[in-house]
């Protein structure tokens, strides 16, 4: 019974390898006939006039150069997209703040305090920074006291 299952597991593999050599060489073929393909081409241009190879030099260069624009309007398309769902979003908080302030104005004094640390904090959080600042470790006091002034 060890054997014939051994000898079972054996015709199996060689089957698998048959037909894995079988599908490889399938792609051979078909990468040789497209080589081929590509060197009759790369010939037959050689064989034209100096005019002509320029020309259809120029017009591989505009078919890579339109799709790379396709390309280019496909990413901008999408980057329209997103501005136009963030400036949505942003016009929605932008009236969750409106709104915020208006019950701000409404609300008892002894509660003022704290809602206007609330307020501040979410102001903090939606200023846009440019840029960040470089300076020497020794420049500091006086940039400090540049800030101040």
């Amino acid at each position: 019974p060890v054997l014939r299952l051994l000898e079972a597991q054996l015709q199996d593999q060689r089957r698998e390898h048959e037909e894995e050599m079988e599908a490889l060489k399938n792609q051979v073929d078909l990468m040789q006939e497209e080589l081929e393909k590509q060197q009759q081409a790369f010939l037959q241009t050689l064989q034209l006039s100096p005019e002509v190879q320029v020309e259809f030099g120029l017009q591989q260069e505009i078919t890579r150069l339109t799709n790379e624009n396709l390309d280019l309007k496909e990413l901008l398309e999408k980057l329209e997209k997103n501005e136009k769902k963030l400036k949505k979003q942003l016009k929605i908080y932008m009236k969750k703040v409106q709104d915020f302030e208006a019950s701000q104005t409404m609300a008892p004094v002894e509660r003022r305090p704290h809602e206007r640390n609330m307020q501040v904090a979410v102001q903090r959080k939606e200023k846009d920074f440019q840029g960040m600042l470089e300076y020497y470790k020794e420049d500091e006091p006086l940039l400090i006291r540049n800030l101040i002034t």
